[in-house]
């Protein structure tokens, strides 16, 4: 089984998290999906049910337009994992 390590830190500096302005319902909405996401992924609930974690990623991505590169990024990467049945590592 192939391994995604999924690395925090970008150019050298430690990857924050995305901050949402939660009084926003659009932004309440990509926020529950992305921390879903995140616990789907890391739980590796993708190798198992691949489908299931595509509908929840089609269901944040309709915001694309107003997400964070953060977001976006961590998307792809969820989508390569997927797409490889990789396992999901944080490193």
């Amino acid at each position: 089984m192939k391994t995604l390590l999924w690395n925090l830190t970008v150019g050298g500096a430690k990857h924050t998290m995305t901050e949402y302005n939660l009084n926003h319902p659009t932004q309440q909405k990509i926020k529950e999906r992305m921390d879903k996401l995140q616990e789907w992924m890391e739980s590796n609930y993708h190798l198992e049910n691949p489908e299931e974690v595509e509908i929840l990623i089609d269901s944040v991505t309709k915001f694309w337009n107003v997400m964070q590169e953060e977001d976006m990024d961590y998307i792809h990467g969820a989508r390569y994992a997927i797409e490889n049945k990789m396992a999901w590592n944080l490193s």
